[in-house]
């Protein structure tokens, strides 16, 4: 694919690091419940494989994913990484045997995490990690973060992390992040149905950070769902194409991680990069929002 075709290039600010803004998220290579290998390894190499010779170079995980599965199969399957390939991972969570999602926030958890990665990615410093910090899967709360990123700052000082961004925040805790270090992205619950972040999007964008939603399609209701089904079909495509390229359209800061295990699905996803949204067909996906604002209220 041409780099247009996957949305177009993004660099993270105050860095070197390019990527096209169509990526892939990692998350669904591990087994069931995001634990434990998948049943079938060689296809989940052969997802990865194929994102990359597909112009991907922009891959989102994290230790605790299996835990450690998926950063052991992107190394199988990638490693050596070819250049230019940018890793992305996050901290904040463990995964104990029950596998429950615990937090994971002290500096001896976050230093321990960030070596467990290097080793299961087989790298001498990771290129960006991310902050996840504490709330639920969906949903934030307000709470400092200073003494997680200033872990974060000290190990980037060492030269075990590149560059440093933040997940599952608010606003104000990215400006407590950025009084400490650079952030170069912000990764949060954000797609047609729940633009909680509209605002913080837009003030990214002018700095030139990052903004990665994660749930492209999560939280829809039934009649949302047909309004996007609807454009899909008017357009010859899937819905998850069209809630993708409106994502695209957005924000030129907003980058995509659409996951996935199929092959198949995985060329839906990056084929969204050509799809052309007209002022309409933006209107009219633009008012999922206003919908779900009348319904809560």
């Amino acid at each position: 694919m041409s780099e247009d075709s996957l949305g177009g290039r993004f660099t993270f600010p105050g860095t070197s690091l390019t990527v096209q803004r169509i990526g892939y998220g990692a998350m669904q290579l591990a087994g069931p419940g995001v634990w434990g290998p998948p049943k079938d390894p060689d296809g989940a190499v052969a997802v990865l494989r194929e994102a990359v010779a597909a112009g991907v170079n922009h891959i989102d995980t994290a230790d605790f994913y299996g835990p450690h599965v998926t950063n052991q199969i992107i190394r199988r399957a990638l490693h050596p990484y070819p250049a230019g390939l940018v890793i992305v991972t996050k901290l904040g969570a463990r995964r104990p045997p029950d596998q429950s999602w615990q937090p994971a926030i002290s500096p001896q958890d976050l230093a321990a995490a960030v070596h467990d990665n290097l080793r299961n990615l087989g790298l001498d410093a990771l290129d960006v990690v991310n902050y996840r910090a504490l709330g639920s899967i969906h949903g934030r709360k307000e709470g400092p973060i200073a003494e997680q990123v200033t872990v974060l700052a000290d190990l980037r000082r060492k030269g075990l992390i590149r560059h440093i961004g933040l997940s599952n925040v608010t606003a104000a805790q990215v400006a407590e992040a950025q009084a400490i270090t650079g952030v170069v992205c912000v990764q949060n619950n954000y797609n047609l149905a729940h633009r909680h972040d509209d605002a913080l999007i837009d003030d990214l964008a002018r700095q030139g950070i990052a903004y990665v939603p994660f749930f492209p399609l999560g939280g829809f209701t039934p009649l949302q769902s047909s309004t996007l089904s609807a454009v899909a079909d008017r357009l010859g495509a899937t819905p998850m194409q069209v809630a993708l390229a409106w994502l695209l359209h957005r924000s030129r800061n907003v980058l995509l991680i659409p996951g996935t295990s199929s092959i198949a699905h995985l060329r839906e996803n990056l084929a969204a990069g050509q799809l052309t949204l007209s002022p309409r067909t933006l209107a009219e996906l633009d008012g999922i929002a206003a919908a779900t604002l009348a319904v809560k209220h």
